[in-house]
């Protein structure tokens, strides 16, 4: 009896000194970055408005054969194209508002807001 006795408390500290050896991140953890789709389709972006985690990117991907462009601003856009896809990966918290400068008169614009 005193040897299953042994035997259980050696299985809990091997146990214990896994858990300590093995990195906390080996797993993943809650606040691994992800991937993001946005969809340019029907002259809009779907969806208009999306809420990511700071790190993530948003990968838009062109539905439509039709050209447009994904533009924050002068210097962070996509080229102007009828397919293919454009990724951002965004570090800083804030609201990202963007538009297709060809469609936004019609209603072509998005926005990302980052946590």
């Amino acid at each position: 009896m005193n040897r299953n006795r042994f035997g259980a408390l050696g299985g809990i500290a091997l146990a214990a000194a896994l858990a300590v050896a093995i990195p906390a991140g080996a797993f993943g953890s809650a606040s691994a970055s992800s991937t993001h789709v946005v969809a340019l389709h029907e002259f809009r972006f779907h969806p208009a408005t999306l809420k990511i985690h700071r790190g993530d990117k948003v990968k838009w991907v062109w539905k439509d054969e039709v050209e447009h462009n994904v533009t924050f601003s002068k210097h962070t856009h996509s080229q102007t194209q009828e397919k293919g896809t454009y990724t951002v990966r965004f570090t800083r918290a804030g609201t990202f508002n963007y538009k297709c400068t060809i469609h936004f008169r019609e209603g072509m614009v998005g926005k990302v807001i980052v946590h």
